[in-house]
């Protein structure tokens, strides 16, 4: 009896943890905003599956041998679920939190159902209690945590007075542009930024309490923004005295809207108190409530030239023109290269400096980055999810004279009328075309003709079919890459 007993109490824990890390995967994908997960997830019909199904079936199915069928066969399913994600929980401090506090109500619960009725018809819903008690604690303790760390940043960013802050956002192009104004600046002075894509409030203040190192002269940060008051958060946090503000589009529409929410959340980062300088890209519309005078990116850029090989431009800066070369690949990075090269000569950076600087710039990991393996060529464009950029990487992979693969999930986040405007640009182009993910898989086989296809739900086959429809001298563009919750 004691063995029964056992094995009711560990099914019942590990239902209740499986539940549990249902709902933490799924908040950490979306920035752990329970509104996101709600109404934008991509397959809510996950949440039908993993989530609301078995709850009602723990609910309602009387206790006995189906019941613990059931169960197992729901934790085998979510296991195998998990084993497919390409975008797995990562264990950070707040889910170790969570955890923590979710086993001790588990436990807790154990002791009161001790005392009640084991017949009663509220007990199975009484298991479920520590679920839902300790989503909401954990969000309670991690908004008072955010706030402490929050201070600590302020505190740390006040105590270093001689610190230029750059914030620099945008719809596309802010992790490049970010990267390509350190790497300009980085001989000059002692220059930091934001790590990788960080570009969150939570992000950012953990990168400032953790990485900024008191003595460097200008931090760059890169701000991002999924709803109104994202980017204004991040800038009442470290009020930059330079703000640099990219090519505004379309990019996360399904969360604006409206391409004038895009512009209103984006030029909240012209609210700085300490705001100096404005650099704006010379396509944006341009805003109403800029409290100063704003810096266009600069237009007299000409003889641009985009190959494989790399890029070539010319740039009239301080009136007088400069000839500059560059492995970066792609003629949309000419823009965020000029910008930067107009920020670091207001910097007082010399021209000749400029020069050599971009001569020396590094590509950016998975952003139209050129790699050659088994005498073939690979472009991980993997990190770009908007049209222009798009178009562009499939431009450059015409150039190439043999066999073209693209494997895209398409364009995420973005309209139907873009994505068919992409899979025409790739018609023309490829001979074989691997559509990952569901999302965009039916409109872009309906719009691909003349290119070979192949769908893939699941990535995890994918390096088999390159290995087996590839040779060398052929060339691959990976074209963004949608996480499977996607």
């Amino acid at each position: 009896m004691q063995n029964i007993d056992i094995f009711i109490i560990a099914t019942h824990w590990i239902f209740l943890l499986a539940l549990g890390y249902y709902i933490m995967v799924n908040l950490q994908w979306y920035h752990y905003k329970i509104s996101r997960v709600l109404f934008k997830h991509h397959k809510r019909r996950w949440h039908v599956y993993y989530f609301v199904i078995p709850i009602v079936y723990f609910i309602l199915i009387p206790d006995g041998l189906y019941f613990y069928i059931g169960l197992y066969l729901y934790i085998l399913a979510l296991g195998i679920w998990i084993f497919n994600l390409s975008k797995k929980l990562v264990l950070t401090g707040r889910i170790l939190r969570f955890f923590g506090i979710y086993i001790i109500f588990i436990v807790f619960n154990e002791i009161l159902l001790l005392k009640l009725d084991e017949h009663s018809s509220l007990i199975q819903m009484i298991y479920l209690l520590p679920l839902c008690v300790s989503v909401i604690i954990s969000s309670i303790i991690e908004g008072i945590l955010l706030n402490r760390y929050k201070k600590l940043a302020q505190d740390k960013l006040a105590s270093m007075q001689n610190l230029t802050i750059i914030a620099v956002t945008g719809s596309y192009g802010k992790t490049s542009l970010k990267n390509f104004l350190a790497q300009v600046l980085q001989d000059s002075f002692k220059v930091y930024a934001t790590p990788r894509s960080v570009n969150t409030l939570t992000g950012i203040i953990a990168d400032i309490n953790k990485n900024l190192f008191p003595l460097i002269d200008i931090y760059i940060v890169e701000a991002g923004a999924r709803g109104a008051g994202d980017i204004k958060e991040i800038v009442d946090l470290i009020a930059p005295q330079i703000v640099v503000v990219g090519k505004i589009g379309e990019a996360h529409i399904e969360y604006f809207k409206t391409l004038e929410n895009i512009y209103a959340a984006k030029y909240e980062i012209l609210e700085s108190k300490n705001l100096t300088k404005a650099y704006i890209h010379r396509d944006n519309e341009p805003p109403t409530n800029c409290p100063i005078p704003i810096t266009n990116f600069p237009q007299n850029v000409s003889n641009i030239s985009a190959t494989l090989k790399g890029t070539s431009f010319s740039l009239l800066l301080k009136g007088k023109q400069l000839d500059f070369q560059t492995h970066i690949l792609g003629s949309f990075n000419v823009d965020n290269i000029s910008a930067a090269l107009m920020i670091a000569s207001d910097f007082g950076i010399s021209n000749d400096h400029l020069v050599r600087q971009v001569q020396k710039l590094e590509p950016i990991n998975h952003r139209l980055s050129k790699i050659v393996v088994n005498e073939k060529i690979i472009l991980d464009d993997s990190y770009n999810g908007n049209l222009d950029g798009m178009l562009e990487a499939i431009r450059l992979s015409s150039l190439h004279q043999g066999k073209k693969i693209i494997v895209t999930p398409g364009l995420v986040e973005s309209s139907e009328e873009a994505n068919e405007q992409l899979a025409s640009a790739i018609d023309k182009v490829f001979d074989l075309a691997i559509i990952t993910g569901e999302l965009n898989s039916n409109l872009l086989r309906n719009n691909i003709h003349n290119a070979q296809k192949i769908i893939l739900k699941d990535k995890s086959s994918i390096e088999h079919i390159l290995k087996t429809t590839t040779s060398s001298g052929d060339l691959i563009l990976f074209a963004n890459d949608a996480p499977s919750y996607i």
